[in-house]
């Protein structure tokens, strides 16, 4: 595996942690940890797509981080 592919796979994974997490039970979609889960792990993948230079993860990665950033300025706004 490449060094991309390292980014992709650490990226995608925290993106699923954060979702098995909250199916589980363990998190709700609002709390930070779930919040910053989802941020750092799409930020990490857009970059790998970025790197691959394949736009419709990047568009897809993108809109995930920037929703994800979104989502944390209106939890630290509430706290």
């Amino acid at each position: 595996m490449t060094f991309i592919d390292w980014l992709g796979f650490i990226g995608v994974f925290l993106i699923l942690l954060a979702y098995f997490l909250n199916v589980s039970g363990k998190l709700k979609s609002t709390d930070l940890p779930f919040i910053l889960l989802n941020l750092i792990g799409a930020g990490i993948a857009c970059l790998a797509s970025i790197l691959l230079h394949y736009i419709p993860f990047i568009l897809l990665e993108g809109a995930w981080t920037l929703i994800s950033v979104i989502t944390l300025f209106k939890y630290l706004k509430n706290n």
